[in-house]
């Protein structure tokens, strides 16, 4: 049974809530490296990114909210290196051409707004964001790539799943010891190699307190990502501030839920 659809989306994120997907998935032709009958379909940036974060220690710290928006911006990077896109200032304008034959691709490329005005990066992050990570780890078990571990005959309990030992996981290890600057740039804004771009996106969230202003802000100095391409360069600055501002929205939710509760006790506890 899907959730419920959800309207708000920066809340929606900042509460870790599942909400369904509006875009139904559509599998069209082709991203093989060679011919669509014989040769092995690519591996995503999605799918090495999230591979990455549950394969490390502080994946157990990674917001659900913080992935998917991540996830999102993965999505981008690859459509821009495959043509699928452009972007026009920080506007995601189709090209045209073949959608990917990775599923999740395929439905984003099916969601982009074809016409003018076009949608820019941030619209789509927190759009496109929603659930984004259980999509992808769904995916992932589907494909086998996780699995539920057994000890002595028996399985773990239900909810638990586990990187399998898979050609997927390895590939993705490689393109993070590999230094890929934009596999590197969306796991270190998440926590999951060093810091996050330049700084802590808490301590960003403390000093950008007003959400306008956090959403107008861009990398901090001397933080911009070491990538050669202006497009995936926005991309990733965008993906910052959106982490930044949703760490904000989180903080405000935690503040006001704790007025309430005083509220709610009244003066003597």
């Amino acid at each position: 049974m899907w959730p419920a659809v959800c309207t708000d989306r920066k809340l929606v994120l900042a509460a870790g809530r599942s909400c369904r997907l509006l875009v139904p998935a559509q599998v069209a032709e082709s991203r093989f490296t060679g011919d669509v009958g014989s040769m092995e379909r690519l591996m995503t940036t999605p799918q090495d990114l999230l591979i990455i974060a549950m394969d490390t220690e502080a994946a157990r710290s990674v917001e659900q909210g913080n992935l998917s928006l991540a996830l999102a911006g993965a999505e981008l990077i690859d459509l821009l290196t495959a043509g699928t896109i452009r972007l026009d200032d920080d506007l995601v304008v189709p090209s045209g051409g073949a959608a990917p034959a990775d599923p999740l691709l395929a439905e984003a490329v099916a969601s982009l707004v074809p016409q003018e005005p076009y949608e820019s990066v941030d619209d789509w992050l927190w759009r496109r964001g929603r659930g984004l990570a259980a999509a992808y780890r769904a995916a992932l078990e589907a494909d086998g790539n996780l699995v539920r571990p057994r000890r002595r005959g028996m399985s773990f309990r239900a909810g638990h799943l586990a990187l399998a030992d898979s050609p997927a996981r390895r590939r993705a290890a490689d393109r993070l010891a590999a230094d890929e600057p934009a596999l590197v740039a969306l796991a270190e804004a998440l926590g999951l190699r060093g810091e996050p771009l330049g700084a802590s996106v808490a301590a960003d969230a403390d000093a950008e307190a007003d959400a306008e202003a956090v959403q107008g802000a861009g990398l901090p100095a001397g933080a911009e990502p070491d990538v050669d391409d202006d497009a995936v360069a926005t991309v990733l600055a965008a993906v910052h501030d959106a982490l930044v501002e949703l760490e904000a929205v989180r903080q405000r939710r935690a503040i006001e839920d704790a007025a309430f509760d005083n509220v709610w006790r009244g003066p003597g506890g």
